[in-house]
């Protein structure tokens, strides 16, 4: 297989200016604005760096994933790509025309109609008119925007809208495809056949595909190697799976979590400290939809009896409880009122999404000791679950272990 994109040592560097502004009073501001009448406002310059010494090759047919954070530098990567900017160090080596999707109407013009911007997109990729013709029912019935071919693009629901735009962008025939986390704008149906589409692109065409999101079921079912992103560098750069691990691993930090002043504590019967816990015990706050969720947490029991209870229950993101669980503290009381304790739910339990905790301590039915409401707040990324077509629609919270099926009436 050729090489197709060549990145070499490449950065790009933003130049950041901040004006001074320190809080003032309204008098302090206007006697400083006469003083200072006529001259220049002090201002500082910070170089910012959204991308440093990226180096990787991408080989005719790859489906590259590219993951990671808000702020990592995936889009700047794209865009450098896209020749869009250009790069303040390094170098970028196509081969093959380009066809970019980073966000919704890339490249359309507004009071052009959906016929128009298929053939100013086409235009734009140095296709002829007889090229485009011969795919454009193609492109219409995928978009399913026939009624409203004539109408002006800027009258598009965003759904119309990113439907025609990834139409257009996979059936030009681009060598190199560029897409963007544009999907998460469809419905189910649409995303499934959107996958479907660059699969058959890249398998079938040979065409190379590069796909940024953050839906990582997506990244696995669609990519054969992927590259991690932090802080505009390369952390990973290998096998899907692989690079799905390292980006919930590097990211598996402490995020919010239940902690009291020891010494405000008191006589009552509380929680001290709680967070949830990755598979090492350390403080996590992300996990792959079949990774065990864990919760530590620190109890402060000074008015010992034998019935306390404590009461987990996890929340999704409209504060509903999903289930509880139940620990009678008795069996875990040396005498000591600082108890700790931590409880694992097994991977595959919740489905994907946002979730927290509310923490009880009680005496049940009769006494409630300490309530926490809402904390330890945590996610489970969708990373290759059953439901993971369904992504971006509610379809519950928990993922049923064991059911069965039989035909027949009951």
């Amino acid at each position: 297989m050729s090489t197709v994109i060549q990145v070499e040592n490449l950065g790009k560097r933003y130049s950041l200016t901040h004006r001074a502004a320190p809080y003032a009073t309204l008098r302090d501001t206007i006697v400083n604005a006469v003083r200072t009448f006529g001259r220049k406002k002090p201002r500082s310059t910070e170089e910012f760096w959204a991308l440093r010494d990226v180096s990787f090759d991408v080989e005719q047919g790859d489906r590259l994933g590219v993951i990671g954070r808000n702020g990592a530098g995936k889009s700047t990567l794209l865009k450098l790509l896209s020749r869009i900017t250009s790069p303040t160090t390094g170098r970028i080596t196509l081969d093959g025309r380009v066809a970019s999707l980073l966000e919704v109407g890339t490249g359309f013009h507004q009071e052009l109609t959906g016929r128009e911007n298929i053939f100013l997109n086409g235009a734009i990729l140095g296709m002829s008119r007889t090229e485009i013709r011969a795919k454009f029912d193609e492109i219409v019935a995928f978009a399913e925007i026939e009624k409203f071919l004539d109408t002006p693009v800027k009258r598009y629901s965003s759904g119309m809208y990113v439907r025609l735009a990834f139409a257009v962008a996979a059936h030009l025939e681009p060598e190199i495809l560029v897409v963007d986390e544009v999907l998460a704008v469809g419905d189910a149906e649409f995303q499934k056949r959107c996958l479907g589409k660059m699969d058959d692109i890249s398998k079938s065409q040979g065409r190379t595909l590069l796909f940024v999101s953050h839906n990582m079921g997506a990244i696995q079912q669609l990519c054969n190697k992927a590259i991690v992103l932090s802080a505009g560098s390369i952390a990973f750069s290998g096998k899907t799976e692989n690079a799905v691990e390292t980006y919930l691993d590097k990211h598996a930090t402490s995020g919010p979590t239940l902690s009291k002043d020891r010494s405000k504590l008191g006589d009552e019967n509380v929680f001290v400290e709680a967070s949830t816990t990755g598979k090492d015990g350390k403080p996590a706050t992300e996990f792959s939809h079949d990774g065990d969720i864990g919760l530590g947490f620190e109890l402060h029991l000074p008015r010992w009896n034998p019935a306390l209870t404590v009461s987990l229950s996890p929340l999704d993101r409209h504060r509903r409880r999903i289930f509880t669980i139940e620990i009678p503290l008795a069996e875990y009381y040396t005498g000591d009122p600082t108890v700790k304790l931590s409880v694992s739910i097994a991977g595959g339990t919740l489905a994907p999404g946002d979730y927290s905790w509310t923490l009880y301590i009680h005496t049940p039915l009769t006494t409630l000791h300490d309530h926490n409401e809402g904390v330890c707040d945590f996610s489970i990324l969708e990373t290759g679950s059953v439901y993971a077509k369904y992504v971006g629609h509610d379809y519950g919270c928990v993922i049923p272990p064991k059911f069965r099926v039989e035909r027949g009436a009951p």
